[in-house]
Formats: C-alpha cells, sequence, structure tokens
C-alpha cells in the first residue's frame, strides 16, 4: 500500500509534471471551451510532440489536456448554447437559459464544483474497483450494445419538450443523418447518391455546432432590440448549502458516468444525456422546470461526463481496450513509450497504474482552481450587444466546423444545418434529440448488424438471447419501462393514479 501511495504522489512531488499537468489543465479548458476543437484531436496532436519526452511528462500533459478538456465544453454551452463538445450537449439544455436569466457566473460555479465530485467519484472507482468493473464491461455483447443504444434513443423524450412525437421524429433524423457514407462492415455507399464526398458521412461535430451554434444565432436575430442581461457574477462558488443539497444527486450522476464511461466505445456524451434522463425521472419537484434552467438539469451531465474519464481509463489500463476515442489515443501513446495496457499492467507496472490515478487526482483539482477563475471575463460575452455577440457567434462557429477536418465542406454542413435548425426550433422541434441520435446511429447500426451476424441472420434466435444473461434481461426491461413511461397511458392514467395512490 506504501508502495502504491508513492507511486501515487510521483506528479504531486516533482514540480515539472506538477507544471505540465497544470498547463495541460488551463489548454484543456479552452480547448473543450473552443466547438470543433475536439480533445481527441489536441492528445492525437501532442503524441507527435512528445513521443520524445519521458513518459511521465508526455502522460501529465496529456492527462491534463483530457481533464480540462471534457469541463470546458460546459463553458460555451452555458453562455452561447454551442456546446464545445458532444458532452456538454445536454449541459445547454438548461444552463444556457440560466444565463439567459442572468445567473452564468452561478451556472458555471456550480458546474465547475459537480464536474470536480465527479471526476474524484471516477478516480476513485478506477482505484478501488478497476478490476471488477472491467470483468463487468467485458461482459457486454452486441446485442447489449444495441440495447444500450435503444435506451439512448428513447432517452428523446427528457429532451422532446412537450411533444414526444416531435422529439422521436427528431432522434429518427438524427439517425438517418448518421447512416450517411459507407457501411462500416461491407463498405457499401449508403445516401451517397454517388457523391465522393459524402463517402466518409457527415461530421457530428458540424451537425452540432451548427444545430445549436448557427440555429441560436439566427433565432437572435429576431431579439436585436433586446438589451443583453446583466450577469451575476458576485457568487460564483456554491453555497456548502447548495453543495449538501445537490450532493446525492451528483454522486447518482456520477455513477452513471462511471459505468457507462467503462463501457467501450461509448463515453461522456452519453453518460450525460442518460445522467440528465435520470435526473429529470427523480427530482420530483424541482424549483425551476426542467430545460428552463433547472440546476438539477446542468449539474447531472457535468457530473455524469467528468466521472466518465475516470471510468474510460478502467478497460484501457486493464484489457488493453479503449473507453473512449481520447483512450484510444492514450493507448497508442502508451505503446510509443514502450508500455502495453492490458491485463498484466496492474502486476508487472503497478507504478504506471497509480501514476496515473494520481496525475488524474492533480488534473482534477486544476479544474476546480481554473475553472472558478476567469468567470467574471466570460460572463461578458453574454453581456456583449447583440450586434456584435450574434457575428461572433458566426465566427466561433465557422471556425469550429473548419477546424473539424480543415474542410470547407464542414463549414456548409454546418451552416446547412444551422438553418435546418433554426426551422426546427421555429416549429416546436428541439435540436437536442437530432445531435443524440447521429452520436448513437454508429453504436446502434453496428452492434444491430454484429448481433444479427453472430445468431446467423435468425432474429427469432437474436429475440431468445435477449434472456440468454442477466445483464441482457435487465438491459431488455429497462427498455420496456423507459418506453412505457413514455406513453400516454402511463402519463395520464397509470402517473396520476400511483401518485394519488
Amino acid at each position: 500500500m506504501l508502495e502504491a501511495l508513492s507511486y501515487f504522489a510521483t506528479s504531486w512531488l516533482n514540480p515539472e509534471l506538477l507544471a505540465l499537468t497544470a498547463l495541460g489543465t488551463f489548454l484543456g479548458i479552452y480547448v473543450g471551451a473552443i466547438p470543433g476543437l475536439s480533445v481527441t484531436m489536441a492528445v492525437s496532436i501532442l503524441i507527435s510532440f512528445t513521443f520524445s519526452w519521458e513518459v511521465n511528462n508526455a502522460l501529465c500533459l496529456m492527462v491534463g489536456i483530457y481533464m480540462g478538456g471534457v469541463y470546458g465544453g460546459s463553458r460555451t454551452a452555458i453562455l452561447l448554447n454551442i456546446p464545445g463538445a458532444p458532452s456538454a450537449i445536454a449541459t445547454a439544455l438548461d444552463g444556457y437559459p440560466m444565463a439567459q436569466k442572468g445567473e452564468a457566473g452561478r451556472a458555471i460555479g456550480l458546474s465547475t464544483v459537480m464536474s470536480v465530485i465527479g471526476g474524484f467519484v471516477g478516480i476513485i472507482v478506477l482505484s478501488v474497483a478497476a478490476p471488477t468493473v472491467s470483468e463487468f464491461a467485458i461482459k457486454f455483447q452486441p446485442r447489449d450494445y444495441l440495447m444500450l443504444g435503444l435506451i439512448g434513443i428513447l432517452l428523446v423524450g427528457s429532451l422532446s419538450g412537450e411533444s414526444l412525437s416531435k422529439g422521436i421524429f427528431a432522434g429518427a433524423l438524427g439517425v438517418l443523418i448518421g447512416t450517411v457514407g459507407l457501411d462500416p462492415l461491407t463498405a457499401e455507399e449508403r445516401f451517397t447518391f454517388g457523391v465522393v464526398e459524402l463517402w466518409n458521412g457527415i461530421n457530428p461535430v458540424a451537425v452540432m455546432i451548427g444545430m445549436f451554434g448557427i440555429a441560436e444565432a439566427l433565432n437572435q436575430l429576431h431579439h436585436l432590440d433586446k438589451t443583453a442581461i446583466k450577469q451575476k457574477v458576485d457568487k460564483i462558488v456554491p453555497s456548502w448549502k447548495d453543495i449538501k443539497k445537490y450532493l446525492p444527486l451528483s454522486l447518482q450522476s456520477s455513477s452513471i458516468g462511471v459505468v457507462v464511461g467503462s463501457l467501450p466505445g461509448t463515453g461522456g456524451d452519453i453518460a450525460a444525456l442518460m445522467a440528465y434522463d435520470q435526473a429529470k425521472r427523480s427530482t420530483k419537484n424541482p424549483e425551476v422546470p426542467f430545460g428552463k434552467g433547472a440546476k438539477e438539469g446542468l449539474i447531472a451531465p457535468e457530473a455524469a461526463n467528468n466521472a466518465a474519464v475516470g471510468g474510460a481509463y478502467i478497460p484501457m489500463l486493464t484489457l488493453g481496450i479503449p473507453g473512449d476515442a481520447v483512450t484510444a489515443v492514450f493507448i497508442g501513446a502508451l505503446f510509443i513509450h514502450g508500455l502495453n495496457p492490458g491485463p498484466m499492467l496492474l502486476t508487472e507496472q503497478p507504478d504506471m497504474f497509480w501514476f496515473t490515478v494520481g496525475n488524474l487526482t492533480l488534473a482534477n483539482i486544476f479544474v476546480l482552481i481554473f475553472g472558478l477563475t476567469g468567470i467574471k471575463l466570460f460572463a461578458k460575452i453574454v453581456e456583449m450587444p447583440k450586434g456584435i455577440l450574434i457575428p461572433l457567434i458566426f465566427l466561433l462557429s465557422i471556425v469550429g466546423a473548419y477546424a473539424i477536418n480543415n474542410s470547407i465542406a464542414d463549414i456548409w454542413w454546418m451552416l446547412g444545418f444551422g438553418v435546418l435548425g433554426y426551422f426546427m426550433k421555429q416549429y416546436g422541434y428541439q435540436v437536442g434529440p437530432v445531435i443524440l441520435g447521429v452520436i448513437l446511429s454508429r453504436l446502434i447500426d453496428e452492434n444491430w448488424r454484429r448481433a444479427i451476424m453472430s445468431e446467423r441472420e435468425d432474429m427469432g434466435s437474436l429475440f431468445i438471447n435477449l434472456f440468454a444473461s442477466p445483464l441482457s434481461i435487465v438491459l431488455f426491461v429497462a427498455i420496456c419501462l423507459i418506453f412505457i413511461s413514455q406513453t400516454p397511458i402511463w402519463t395520464k392514467w397509470l402517473k396520476p393514479k400511483l401518485s394519488r395512490g
């Protein structure tokens, strides 16, 4: 145990490693805040600069970028309704309405503290239960991933406003957009209409920036005469009363984040949306309705997506399987430095495991420090006159879209989906389910194909095997319960009866 603690403290006692972690976290926050500049891209670029460094130095910088970037996406989500990353989509649903009420400082402060709590939960689970959680994650079959994706699609009820049918339509539209391009298993063209440029599909980040950023900018054109709301930034750090009140929700959401984050190929975006849905279902009397600036709707996704960082490290370090896109890049970095993540890492190189845990802990502390600074400057963005703010949103969106692949085509896609998002908002359709559908389409598509192929294209056998393991049964029951809870039978008859009883 003492040996583990010494490895844990390595990055804390070395001034150079401390400085690199701080620098990485600071840069990560601002990279994450810029739409289109993904954490995955930043870590990938760093590999080419750090492959000749000492392994500890390189990992400190990259871990800081990762931890800071996941949190950083919430800044522009709250202030401009432009999520800096897909994991901040759910944050914008209630964070931006809080900023519109003049509570941007309070929203950022609350999201920072709860993000750090979520980060610590993920790190604790990584350090204590890594082998157990990894064994659980490895039991997921293609049919289980398929059902996990379907659960995500069914969550459109939480994002669809007052009309479930409009939410389902928007979610289905997102799935359709996500299937454009070459089939991932057979390389057949789908919805490309013979256009070579569509072979790689439509980038989800371009869709996200357009539907949140450009659509919001176009919507603001109707309110040019409206004066900017003065933001309250006198109380940035949440009170102990608020922290104690929302701590149970934060821990619950963090648990969701760790579990979902530990499933290979999922990540913080799915974890955040699931946590948001759970918070909406479990919170009986929120001070403000969800979607109108509910603190619960801000806390749940932020705690979950940061907890998912620790979760994503579990399969990477214990099985050599990436939990998300960033940890896939980390595996490449470890191989470059002569390390071999996998089942033997904990026994052959425990120093690397505990160094990583200590480094993640340190980066999470720096998130708290840097996250609670500069808020007054950030809040000034919302107070800008509309004549300056709207062009700024357009500029950030264009830069973000171009930065994805250095492609003009992504800018056109972003603008096109921005116009589509604007008209959807005008006619009462929420854009959140579209983004959710795009993100989940690949997970559903690939695992549907794998599941049916594993059963030799026998639908009956696939259905029977839904009851072949306790895990599959739990997911199937969850799908049924979510579906029932969103039908008129439940909302108009069963739920009122149960609440009276």
